[in-house]
């Protein structure tokens, strides 16, 4: 397979097939899991990032267990539109998952993504800065994918 437009994504899978979203931090990646009709997006897990080859394994395992066939990884575009230094990132590890395993990949523009999870934790749930640290990039994937689905939805409507 390889990176797609979104609106491609459902051609390309099952109709009922589970999709990881990522939140892909300098030091962890958050994972969130649709459900199988694609409605609903869970955070999952937060992975703590060492090497490629073994944050893949993570996720695959990840994946494998909840049977998800494509990933959509949050873009951190730029407020005016580029793409900067954290967005390439993105884009490399799309690139080096596609080398060792052959699954569609979408990117979700996930501005503001983080930003909004902190302040839902701060002012709704009232959560300590500790909890939050532990909580925010798993929540902020399933924010990501939430956002992914949303538009997939729209978009059959």
């Amino acid at each position: 397979m390889a990176v797609v437009d979104l609106l491609e994504l459902p051609a390309l899978l099952p109709r009922y097939a589970a999709v990881v979203g990522l939140d892909l931090g300098e030091k962890t990646i958050g994972v969130a899991v649709s459900d199988a009709g694609r409605s609903i997006a869970s955070p999952l897990s937060l992975i703590r990032k060492t090497r490629f080859t073994d944050d893949f394994a993570a996720l695959t395992k990840l994946m494998e267990s909840r049977e998800a066939q494509a990933i959509v990884i949050g873009l951190p575009v730029n407020m005016d539109g580029t793409e900067g230094a954290r967005a390439q990132s993105c884009r490399a590890f799309a690139r080096n998952v596609l080398r060792v395993k052959d699954l569609p990949i979408a990117f979700w523009d996930e501005r503001m993504s983080s930003m909004a999870i902190n302040r839902m934790l701060i002012d709704e749930a009232d959560t300590t800065r500790a909890r939050r640290a532990e909580v925010v990039d798993k929540a902020a994937a399933a924010w990501i994918l939430q956002g992914a689905l949303d538009r997939l939805r729209n978009a059959r409507a």
